[in-house]
């Protein structure tokens, strides 16, 4: 590709910064318990398994910022009942790639089962040809448990018993049903503090809520009494609990407004938003009027001066590494002209997609971060976002977003996927595309060609 005054580079193409349909295949994590559940089985092709594809392409868009979704496709025999819930500390973004592994590694794992239920750290897939929606299960469920001791057991079962009744509490009561999910800590004997979550899911009644994590909880003897750690799972409900905080701090959700006071709470903010916005839209105005006059007609391109502000993009070879397991086959998402793809994870948990550029490519640190700072200024929804870059030695790494979809070649040409794109949603792909194509031409600062 051509742009402005620079020479073509020799490491970028459209498809690495193009189009966030399109997506790389990725190696699938483990579950940390599955069940293939015996109530039935569908053949191949049949109007359950279309049906359950259906649905189960539909759960990871659809799930909310509550990290919770349910829905049923067909009709009688052929009717697929799903629910996912994701744990209620998880970003949206890791939540919906949680649900994603899930459908694929399910059915995997369970083929032809009308039933089938797995879990991952950070979210769970239950779905079947019988109704679960707004009912509470306690089977099929698993415990884990940490390996080591505590130093005192009654004194410390009396403290998680106390934490735990008072998150169950909390959990439960869900304020507008749309979060039952409640974490928070206690000191146990030695001074020890104990971190604990407890979470529902939201289609159960306050009621049902309770009678689950109660049931949970009494499991702790069977599970890990003694241990400084553990957690009971089950369809409807979950609790962990640990010696070292292992979630996230979430925000409370707000609550609903007092009954009476939602017209004048509306009119009151009304009154104050509205004139506030108009104000800062005609400042606004002004500022970009102003800022138009004084532009001059024509942009050069930093270069060297403005290679200290690529520092803040440039990660550590080391955490790289690390996130991509050495540069494992197991993580390997492609192979491309200049270099091979791989999938990684970040300490925080965040997933990239790492390019590790072709050794002989022959050039230079400081054409190398030109180019870097170039392409993390194209900013478009239509876009893979570049996120950084890590340049060591002969290594030269480049750090993309990691889109999770799969390639659009794989619906186009799939005899069976490509029922999922009728000509509506073909039609918003082409112009997500041509939107893509149209700011590298003409609406970007640095054209693109």
């Amino acid at each position: 590709m051509v742009m402005g005054s620079w020479k073509q580079p020799s490491f970028l193409s459209l498809s690495h910064i193009f189009i966030n349909l399109v997506g790389l295949t990725i190696a699938q994590p483990e579950f940390l318990f599955h069940f293939c559940i015996e109530s039935g089985n569908y053949t191949s092709n049949s109007m359950y398994q279309t049906n359950l594809d259906t649905l189960l392409s539909s759960l990871s868009s659809n799930t909310d910022r509550y990290g919770f979704y349910n829905s049923s496709v067909g009709q009688n025999s052929d009717r697929v009942n799903a629910i996912v819930l994701c744990r209620g500390d998880v970003e949206l973004d890791i939540c919906r790639s949680c649900v994603n592994d899930s459908t694929r590694e399910l059915t995997q794992l369970c083929p032809n089962y009308k039933e089938a239920i797995g879990w991952y750290d950070s979210c769970m897939l239950r779905y079947s040809n019988e109704s679960i929606i707004g009912t509470m299960t306690d089977s099929p469920a698993f415990f884990m448990s940490n390996n080591n001791n505590v130093s005192s057991v009654d004194q410390f079962n009396q403290a998680l018993r106390s934490l735990l009744d008072s998150l169950r509490i909390q959990a439960s009561s869900g304020g507008n049903s749309l979060r039952k999910f409640a974490t928070g800590n206690t000191t146990g004997p030695d001074f020890q503090t104990i971190y604990a979550l407890v979470q529902c899911t939201p289609d159960l009644s306050e009621q049902q809520c309770s009678d689950c994590l109660v049931g949970a909880a009494a499991d702790i003897p069977q599970c890990c009494n003694g241990k400084i750690g553990g957690r009971v799972i089950r369809p409807s409900c979950n609790f962990r609990y640990e010696i070292n905080r292992f979630y996230n701090e979430t925000p409370a959700d707000a609550p609903p407004l007092p009954p009476g006071k939602d017209s004048n709470t509306t009119r009151t903010i009304i009154i104050i938003v509205v004139p506030t916005v108009i104000f800062i839209i005609i400042v606004i105005c002004i500022c970009i009027f102003l800022r138009t006059k004084k532009r001059k007609p024509t942009e050069e391109v930093e270069t060297v001066d403005e290679i200290s502000s690529t520092e803040s993009l440039q990660y550590d070879f080391g955490t790289v590494r690390i996130a991509t397991d050495n540069f494992s086959d197991a993580n390997m998402l492609g192979q491309g002209g200049f270099g091979a793809v791989f999938k990684g994870r970040l300490p925080n948990g965040h997933e990239i997609a790492v390019k590790r550029l072709s050794r002989n490519s022959g050039q230079g640190e400081l054409e190398f971060k030109n180019e870097v700072l170039l392409v993390a200024k194209l900013q478009h929804r239509n876009l893979v976002r570049l996120l950084g870059f890590c340049f060591e030695g002969a290594e030269r790494l480049l750090i993309y977003e990691f889109v999770p979809n799969a390639s659009l070649d794989q619906f186009l040409f799939d005899p069976i996927k490509r029922a999922y794109l009728d000509w509506d949603r073909r039609y918003k792909i082409i112009g997500g595309i041509s939107r893509g194509l149209l700011y590298l031409h003409e609406d970007s600062r640095l054209r693109i060609i």
